[in-house]
């Protein structure tokens, strides 16, 4: 029978849900409060180059490739998918930097160069982060997390020990490696999973072997032809897509949310899915008794941390900087408690350099470099031009002194990003950037619910719930809200 569905936010989550509903036989409409699609993986152009606002890793392509199997394409459907070579680099000062390869083989013969013994160490970890990667992958991340029925299963309960869910990734990390710069490479992917690594399950090195055993990736023209791409599968389907729509209320008779009213009607809907901000959705769009959590629960969780982003356009090319390269020649430890401990703006941080036009010809004019700039930060932060002044300048001499190269009088253009936009652009609580922290605490039926307790047709999917924060899992968080509501749908047939 097909139902009504309205989907709030149209980012990977939102355009997933849409998409599965849809071609599940239902009548889909996504409602986007912003101009474009895509939520915080917009796109935008200036001054001849063109800026990917978000994303800027492609990690896991076989989940994108799932994705699109599913409707009958594949990637190259879309868009031309390139594996980087080298990966990535890493600074740790002036002349002293690691360059990952894309190979294996030419990874473990890096390891051993740094540390003796680590090449083996390195074989036994990336065996167990495979295991857990699979099981992870295809066990747990399409639970929804509504009960722990669902994780009453013997082969499961067994898994979740072999993750070693119990054990920091810190720890599990020092088991294997002594040298300090392997370490922070090692902890590294885990950095924006919203905790420090000794407060992160060591099940997460199952993002080591995503970056080193299954390859970082590039899609010609920017990571918004993936958004793109999903538009273009919406439509297929049927899906009907709604920009400048900023919904204002969900309205609810009983125990069933009736619709949404927005830019001044009201829109009748028999299942709704909110994929934008979760705590927005909750706590400024439903009425108080109809809301699973109050404001001290969302005051206690943990979230991932927020960013301070420039967008830098430079009318040369800049040398030294390979498409992903981060700075990590000041103290890690130092920033990571700033970000999650005494939550301040940081002292000397490391941070992060994309430069596509490294790769990618059509995202700057010919001989200029696009920079996209990222700082981790804390949340909930006092936001002000000054800080961002402040922070560019640092960056840009802390950049300059690395490289050897003159960068800042060559600048064309530079807009910046932090706390006040994610909540002006996207309702983001406290200004975050990456949603929930992936704690244990945090984790599955641990995570904010996927469905609303007192309205049986409202759903939740992306960052703040299911199964948590980043690209990959925020399109299967689409994915999995899309099969619960089936079903139930099958459950009442």
């Amino acid at each position: 029978m097909t139902k009504k569905i309205s989907i709030i936010g149209s980012g990977f989550a939102g355009l997933a849900a849409a998409a599965s509903c849809a071609q599940n036989g239902h009548e889909v409409t996504i409602f986007e409060k912003n101009h474009t699609i895509g939520g915080r993986a917009r796109q935008f152009t200036a001054e001849g180059f063109m800026f990917d606002m978000g994303p800027s890793w492609y990690w896991m392509p076989e989940v994108f490739e799932n994705f699109y199997q599913r409707f009958g394409h594949t990637a190259s459907d879309f868009y031309q998918l390139d594996r980087l070579s080298p990966s990535y680099r890493v600074y740790f000062g002036k002349d002293d930097f690691v360059d990952i390869p894309s190979k294996l083989d030419e990874i473990y013969k890096l390891v051993e160069s740094i540390e003796k013994g680590a090449a083996n160490q390195l074989r036994a970890f990336l065996k167990e982060a495979e295991y857990k990667y699979n099981v992870g992958m295809k066990e747990f991340v399409f639970k929804p997390g509504l009960s722990i029925t669902e994780f009453l299963d013997f082969r499961l309960m067994t898994s979740a020990f072999r993750l070693n869910m119990f054990q920091s990734i810190s720890k599990h990390i020092r088991q294997h490696f002594k040298n300090p710069k392997l370490i922070q490479i090692l902890e590294f992917p885990v950095l924006f999973l919203g905790a420090k690594p000794s407060e992160t399950p060591a099940m997460y090195s199952m993002m080591n072997y995503a970056d080193w055993s299954l390859g970082t990736w590039y899609p010609q023209g920017g990571m918004f032809k993936i958004m793109e791409a999903m538009e273009t599968i919406c439509k297929e389907q049927g899906v009907k897509i709604e920009t400048n729509a900023n919904v204002k209320q969900i309205l609810a008779q009983g125990n069933r949310a009736s619709g949404i009213s927005i830019n001044q009607k009201e829109i009748n809907s028999d299942f709704i899915i909110g994929t934008a901000d979760y705590h927005h959705v909750e706590q400024e769009l439903l009425s108080k008794e109809f809301r699973n959590y109050d404001e001290k629960y969302w005051d206690s969780r943990q979230l991932s941390p927020s960013c301070m982003l420039f967008y830098v356009g430079v009318k040369k090319k800049v040398a030294n900087l390979l498409h992903h390269t981060l700075f990590f020649d000041t103290d890690f430890n130092k920033h990571l408690g700033e970000i999650y401990d005494t939550k301040e703006w940081p002292s000397n941080p490391l941070f992060y350099v994309c430069a596509p036009s490294k790769t990618d010809d059509s995202v700057a004019p010919e001989g200029y470099e696009n920079l996209f700039i990222l700082i981790p930060v804390a949340v909930d932060l006092k936001d002000e031009e000054s800080t961002r002044k402040h922070y560019f300048d640092l960056v840009m001499e802390r950049m300059e002194h690395i490289t050897g190269e003159s960068i800042r009088e060559h600048v064309i253009y530079n807009r910046s990003y932090a706390h006040r936009d994610y909540k002006i652009d996207y309702n983001g609580y406290k200004g975050n950037a990456f949603g929930l922290a992936n704690t244990l605490q945090q984790t599955a039926i641990l995570k904010p619910s996927m469905r609303n307790k007192r309205l049986k047709n409202l759903f939740f999917a992306g960052q703040l719930t299911t199964p948590g924060p980043g690209v990959p899992p925020s399109l299967i968080s689409g994915q999995v809200v899309a099969a619960q509501i089936e079903k139930e749908l099958g459950q009442k047939r």
